[in-house]
């Protein structure tokens, strides 16, 4: 079992975020700005109040203006690390694989956060998760939003699966985890991946555990979501958020 404090994140911002356009046309969608500050920055700030400095983001659609725009991270107080990818994302796993073979990531847990999810979740709360000597991942949950309400995996006894148990519903999977290198063992570099097969994958092996979480959480995949989230700001402010 790792035993060592986690002191590493990913974070996903390789996509082209098609969804999002016009405004994706020109702009990286981790800097579409959400209350005035981009997307990406709120998960910079809060990772680093939670004492995470050390962080990989790989880019790939508009790579140099994320980059030009982020640099080294020292404005923020991190060390950013880049995993810049070719103009078609290698997807999740493709991209996590790249970060580990350029030793941009080190080979040892870390937390993975995708750029396109707001939340209010503390990050502090996974520095001290320790992942068992065969487990993969720990998975964070919420319940389903409208737009995802078939959900995407269940938790029983602490164990995510693909199928639900009994009368047990599916949660929508928040985009946060603490991931173990060993998932992405055997991919090939180079070679696009996505991350939820090999989540299933060792799900069918109780490698992958899951928690679900009631903090305020938005995807901000849509326009009607980018304006639901700075409503909500708008509203009830961002207190509480670490990257605030």
């Amino acid at each position: 079992m790792s035993t060592s404090r986690i002191t590493q994140a990913m974070i996903l911002a390789a996509g082209k975020g098609t969804r999002l356009r016009p405004l994706t046309l020109e702009t990286p969608k981790p800097l579409v700005e959400v209350a005035g500050q981009p997307l990406i920055v709120w998960h910079i700030k809060a990772l680093q109040a939670a004492g995470i400095t050390d962080i990989t983001i790989n880019a790939s659609w508009l790579a140099d203006k994320l980059m030009s725009t982020l640099g080294d991270g020292a404005q923020y107080g991190v060390k950013l690390h880049w995993s810049v990818e070719d103009d078609e994302p290698l997807e999740t796993a493709g991209g996590i694989f790249q970060a580990l073979q350029t030793a941009k990531l080190r080979d040892e847990p870390f937390i993975l956060v995708n750029s396109d999810v707001w939340t209010t979740y503390d990050f502090t709360q996974l520095q001290d998760y320790t992942l068992g000597a065969d487990q993969c991942a720990h998975l964070l949950l919420i319940d389903n939003p409208a737009h995802n309400s078939g959900g995407d995996f269940a938790i029983n006894n602490g164990l995510a699966s693909e199928q639900a148990v009994g009368d047990a519903g599916k949660y929508t999977f928040a985009g946060i985890s603490v991931m173990s290198p060993r998932l992405v063992d055997g991919l090939v570099s180079g070679q696009p991946a996505a991350l939820a097969p090999l989540l299933k994958q060792a799900m069918l092996k109780f490698q992958i555990t899951a928690d679900i979480i009631a903090d305020k959480w938005v995807d901000v995949g849509t326009p009607e979501r980018l304006t639901q989230v700075n409503e909500f700001i708008e509203s009830h402010g961002a207190t509480g958020h670490l990257g605030a």
